[in-house]
């Protein structure tokens, strides 16, 4: 990831200057809260914020307002909360998406650079589906037929530097095989042409291809990491065929860089006790997710993994979004 001493020392400078009006604004929080969700209404994003917003409201005595501003892959929203002081009244919910777009696009901020990480809200395994029609019946007969025809698997995905372009060229890396990118604008387009066999292979979120999933018009093959929703079709998970890739799409609570240990100590508390409500496991269910409270170190240190491994991912396959 590129990112300019120019913009960084921006960056810097505006958390420098908001320093002292947080410490005089006394007890927090005492107006509305805001949680930026980088990504358009009815996403992924915007489906975890939402129910975590609530709580966080009945929690803390105050409005917790969300704000969508989708653009870049989420850059656009993201750059904005970087921005901001580093007073507990801007937050911002995102997911896998936000570490891929640090190392694949040329953005002012990097994610533990200018964020805190607040909250690990909930994952989910990514699955292996294919075009009913192609020869395999496992991810192992899939690494050996992708072995065999070098190149000539197309997989799809819903846009170049994605997630699913970043989870689907790690699986080739793990296996050793070489498939062919096809780029769709959005994940549904992909999964039609998976259904026609325009493509062969797409690994996706559960979520959005349940349908085709459960009527039986695609193949599961495997799930990409334990932590299976509960009522979900049966397959293995991808390691049970001897491949060394345990992958999910997790969601988290972030604030600009500079938050107060007390307050991130509270966000961190009452997100966590949100979480733990049944009824906001019973809503992440629908998107394939399932709670996982954590410390802010422990948090931390999955984004730095993750972080590492897709700008690894990024060199390998030349992924790079400008």
């Amino acid at each position: 990831m590129t990112i300019t001493m120019g913009r960084r020392a921006t960056l810097a400078a505006g958390l420098a200057l908001a320093a002292p009006a947080v410490r005089a604004q006394g007890a927090w929080p005492n107006r509305p809260v805001k949680i930026m969700v980088p990504f358009p209404p009815g996403g992924s994003n915007d489906v975890v914020a939402r129910p975590l917003a609530e709580r966080l409201q009945q929690r803390l005595g105050q409005p917790v307002i969300i704000e969508n501003r989708p653009g870049a892959g989420g850059a656009i929203g993201a750059t904005s909360v970087a921005q901001s002081p580093a007073d507990g009244y801007t937050l911002m919910v995102s997911s896998s998406s936000f570490a891929t777009t640090s190392v694949s696009q040329r953005v002012p901020w990097g994610v533990l650079e200018n964020f805190t990480p607040v909250a690990w809200l909930g994952r989910s395994p990514f699955i292996v589906i294919v075009n009913n029609d192609l020869p395999v019946r496992s991810v192992r007969d899939l690494v050996n037929l992708a072995k065999e025809r070098p190149g000539r698997i197309d997989y799809g995905t819903s846009g170049p530097g994605g997630i699913n372009h970043f989870v689907t060229e790690y699986f080739c890396q793990r296996a050793g095989v070489r498939m062919n990118h096809v780029p769709y604008r959005g994940t549904g387009p992909a999964v039609t042409d998976l259904v026609a066999g325009h493509i062969q292979l797409m690994i996706t979120t559960l979520p959005s291809a349940a349908g085709v999933v459960r009527d039986g018009r695609v193949r599961l093959l495997a799930y990409s990491a334990p932590g299976i929703p509960d009522g979900s079709p049966p397959a293995p998970l991808v390691t049970e065929s001897g491949l060394d890739y345990d992958i999910s799409i997790w969601w988290g609570l972030f604030a600009p860089h500079g938050l107060p240990a007390p307050l991130l100590e509270r966000l961190n508390t009452e997100a966590n006790a949100a979480l733990r409500d049944p009824d906001m496991a019973r809503l992440y269910q629908g998107e394939g997710a399932r709670p996982s409270p954590a410390t802010p170190a422990e948090f931390t240190a999955m984004l730095r993994a993750d972080i590492a491994r897709w700008r690894e991912v990024a060199q390998l396959a030349n992924i790079r979004i400008d």
